[in-house]
């Protein structure tokens, strides 16, 4: 049985703080891929599986419905024929997408220096 003052405090580093939990939706292999997609807007699921390149179509599915029990994602079932589904940030969503867009860039801008390291790293191992 927990505290009830550790309810109080959140913590990413407490084993049973929800935060964990949710730190690992986001920042698990899809989890911000799919984050900083739909940061771009929103999209169809077979969209934003070509925008993640590499995900399985079940992989996402289960992403999706991780990140929309969050609260990051919005799926919208639209009433046409075929229904049409579409994924999009909430408000806390946009949130986190936009923090995980800064990291994104950084690594991107700085790809040559990491893989100067990389290739330094590997030479002495």
């Amino acid at each position: 049985m927990t505290d009830p003052v550790d309810d109080l405090i959140p913590s990413v580093f407490a084993r049973d703080c929800a935060s964990r939990g949710v730190f690992a939706d986001v920042t698990g292999r899809w989890g911000g891929l799919a984050l900083a997609a739909l940061h771009e807007g929103p999209h169809r699921f077979n969209a934003l599986r070509r925008r993640v390149d590499g995900v399985s179509e079940k992989m996402l599915a289960q992403t999706l419905q991780a990140l929309e029990r969050d609260g990051l994602v919005r799926r919208e079932v639209q009433a046409t024929i075929p229904p049409r589904v579409e994924y999009s940030l909430t408000d806390l969503g946009a949130r986190a997408a936009a923090k995980l867009v800064e990291l994104i860039e950084l690594l991107e801008g700085e790809i040559n220096a990491m893989r100067a390291a990389q290739e330094a790293y590997d030479a002495v191992r």
